[in-house]
């Protein structure tokens, strides 16, 4: 039996130009939200979604700050930081019924940081059964919902008073 499984937003990054500088700087000062899948931008982070991510609903939680190091942020922006990511699972939880999250930070290469130079917050949604045999078998993870669609369902959310 022959399996094809499509995953045609991974094409744009296996064959796109590899960006100068640091891509989360570039979000921050840009305002494209919706081609960026920025979801909420406050006044010292913003959260948006992983193009490449790890599980449905996988968003990160961004400071403005340009630094690897997390001695350098200030109490303002590590708070910041964890307000943010309260908001997001509350958000996810409700627009997802996940029963779950992964929250973390990859400080340095070695730490597995595919973006070592600017600290970020990755948040991973989890559910009962969301692994399979596809990612041990044949390195394959499949993602139930378009990017796009997934940014669709969740920016309104984000917009809604007090959120």
């Amino acid at each position: 039996m022959t399996l094809t499984l499509w995953a045609p937003w991974r094409m744009a990054y296996i064959n796109g130009p590899r960006p100068e500088g640091c891509f989360f700087c570039e979000i921050a000062k840009g305002d494209a939200d919706r081609e960026n899948l920025v979801l909420h931008r406050g006044p010292l982070t913003y959260v948006v979604m992983n193009r490449y991510p790890y599980n449905n609903g996988h968003v990160m939680v961004v400071p403005y700050t340009h630094s690897g190091n997390l001695d350098d942020f200030s109490d303002e922006e590590s708070l910041a930081i964890m307000r943010d990511a309260q908001r997001v699972t509350r958000i996810l939880h409700e627009a997802f019924r996940t029963e779950g999250f992964n929250l973390g930070f990859n400080l340095g290469r070695l730490a597995g940081a595919g973006v070592a130079e600017h600290v970020h917050l990755h948040v991973v949604p989890r559910w009962a059964g969301d692994t399979n045999f596809m990612p041990v078998l044949a390195d394959i993870k499949v993602m139930p919902e378009y990017l796009e669609a997934t940014y669709d369902r969740l920016v309104p959310y984000f917009h809604e008073a007090g959120r």
